[in-house]
């Protein structure tokens, strides 16, 4: 058997797979060090040098949950015994449970607003998409530079302006304020990748929709739509990344009713100073949604991404 030239010698690969094994340890590593993190007790979880091997312990996500108080040594000891095991870590703190803690909205919050933004973008995306790909929109190249344009500004250029127009019209700290701002700043991302995979999709498949019968709606959602799947799939995921991960406009905009998790958790402190583990099991939480909705659309995304790079 001979090999082409184009064929990558051994040498090659073992050096290419090396390279990839690599940079997915390097990658994952992080990730790795704050799920573990959140298993460690506060004194593992700053110890130096840092432990590898430690003993675990659900200390940091009853922590994140709950709202704790500390009491004399005189009312723990007129307490009755501890009805459940994490009421037992508590205890062992030298705590008692005062009640939940706000995480749980704040969780709830971004879910809400994560993917309400989401679905929004889609919808408007995909017919603004639509209309730039299929009809013949007066000054065309200018709106699509200046839908574009509006992805290049910092947040934090027009967090001010946006603050004050939500608070002149009772949008601030809502979660219909949030969604509709982040469904603005999504949606020039949406539209362009949107219009790149709608172009790639033959028109002629529209025309025969259309002389079988078809309205144009019709065509559009029974012709347009599933061949756009993957790229609708893979813009999602990108939009919800945004959408779930911002941090600027959630801390300056919310504050109690539509507070979403990032700004959440750098606040949670422990008795003495921070609490890392803590705020790792919320860092762990919050990482699972995304993930789970990566995983789900997974086959969509690679194919997405080297959608149209291959012409027959």
């Amino acid at each position: 058997m001979t090999l082409s030239v184009s064929d990558p010698s051994p040498r090659t690969k073992w050096t290419a797979g090396a390279l990839v094994v690599t940079y997915a340890v390097l990658t994952i590593l992080p990730l790795v060090w704050i799920i573990a993190t959140g298993f460690k007790s506060p004194a593992d979880a700053i110890a130096y040098p840092p432990k590898v091997v430690f003993e675990p312990t659900l200390e940091g996500y009853v922590n994140l949950f709950t709202a704790r108080t500390r009491i004399t040594d005189e009312a723990m000891a007129a307490l009755p015994e501890p009805t459940s095991w994490y009421d037992r870590i508590v205890r062992d703190q030298g705590m008692v449970i005062a009640g939940p803690s706000r995480y749980g909205e704040r969780f709830l919050n971004s879910v809400i607003i994560g993917f309400g933004s989401t679905f929004l973008c889609m919808v408007l995306g995909t017919a603004a998409a639509y209309a730039f790909s299929r009809f013949k929109v007066p000054l065309k190249d200018d709106l699509l530079f200046f839908i574009l344009s509006t992805r290049m500004m910092p947040p934090i250029a027009v967090a001010i302006p946006i603050f004050l127009m939500f608070r002149a019209v009772g949008l601030n700290d809502t979660h219909l304020g949030m969604i509709l701002l982040y469904t603005a700043v999504n949606l020039s991302l949406s539209v362009w990748l949107l219009k790149g995979f709608i172009d790639e999709i033959p028109i002629e498949y529209e025309e025969a929709a259309l002389i079988d019968g078809y309205t144009r709606f019709q065509a559009f959602y029974k012709v347009v739509l599933p061949q756009a799947a993957t790229g609708i799939a893979s813009t999602a995921i990108f939009c919800l990344i945004f959408a779930w991960n911002e941090y600027a406009f959630a801390v300056l905009l919310t504050s109690g009713t539509a507070q979403t998790a990032p700004p959440f958790i750098p606040t949670i402190i422990g008795v003495g100073g921070k609490d890392w583990p803590a705020v790792a099991a919320g860092a762990t939480i919050f990482l699972v949604p995304v993930m789970v909705f990566t995983i789900l659309l997974r086959k969509h995304l690679l194919r997405g991404i080297t959608f149209g790079a291959v012409r027959k």
